[in-house]
């Protein structure tokens, strides 16, 4: 059975993660975890996509068309969550650095300077480069939008989701080449 837990990020990056454009996500931990820090809190989890953040300008121009704000109002009125991905964490990466950061610039969808902020942000914490083998649920679900999934956290217990059959967005072979990619570059 499928973990009940969820990671909160844009709907936007899901996208990205779902397409095979990217098997990376940046990740510092929201507002209002309560460790002030990102931790993983579980090896695989569904992808919940949000809205509430994510900007045109913050996003690559091939990506800033999947920034649908359409989407994000009809999700708010309909008071239902779209939920189409599960995710296994192959690696969890600390990154402190610009120069290492600049290295994953092609990698990902956020534009360089959106990259830094997150970087920067809590100058204390590293910035969690997670290296995802993302699935696409073969049926995908529906979920009533509850106030506990909401605010600027990463991690969410979710309900309503139920375990599916689910196919891996990228071929082994391709999967693993471009995890390798990521580490090679976060080596230098």
């Amino acid at each position: 059975m499928d973990n009940p837990i969820a990671l909160r990020e844009w709907a936007v990056a899901v996208k990205a993660l779902e397409e095979g454009r990217q098997v990376i996500v940046l990740r510092k931990g929201g507002i209002s975890e309560e460790t002030k820090e990102f931790r993983l809190e579980s090896p695989d989890f569904y992808l919940f996509p949000s809205f509430e953040h994510q900007r045109p300008h913050l996003v690559k121009q091939e990506a800033s068309e999947w920034v649908n704000l359409e989407q994000a109002e009809v999700v708010s009125a309909s008071g239902q969550v779209p939920i189409t991905s599960y995710a296994e964490v192959v690696d969890d990466i600390e990154v402190s650095d610009s120069e290492t950061l600049r290295r994953l610039e092609d990698l990902h969808i956020w534009t360089e300077d959106y990259a830094e902020e997150r970087l920067k942000w809590k100058k204390t914490k590293p910035l969690h480069v997670l290296i995802l083998r993302v699935y696409k649920l073969e049926t995908p679900q529906t979920i009533p939008m509850r106030e506990s999934y909401g605010g600027c956290k990463s991690w969410l217990m979710i309900e309503d989701v139920r375990s599916a059959p689910k196919k891996p967005v990228l071929d082994d072979l391709e999967f693993e080449q471009r995890a390798n990619e990521v580490r090679k570059r976060i080596q230098g």
